[in-house]
């Protein structure tokens, strides 16, 4: 994993989610839920905590559930 992506913020990642056009869907808490449509029409859902640093393995997961690449969160990080 690149190391741009071990020090995102809860609104880094947000920011990186409506680049891509997820909106948010509901908040639970400090959870909360967006949703968006990725390469078609997949809907995808990646649920973000409001802290300001996550584990690798976190953000690893949510990547994963945004249906995006890293390199794709890297592009839009810069």
């Amino acid at each position: 994993m690149h190391k741009a992506l071990a020090s995102l913020s809860s609104r880094d990642i947000e920011r990186v989610l409506k680049k891509f056009g997820f909106l948010l869907n509901r908040q639970h808490g400090s959870h909360r839920q967006f949703v968006g449509f990725i390469k078609g029409t997949k809907r995808r859902v990646t649920v973000v905590a409001g802290q300001k640093d996550f584990p690798k393995e976190i953000l690893r997961s949510m990547i994963r559930q945004s249906g995006l690449s890293e390199e794709e969160w890297l592009e839009a990080i810069r």
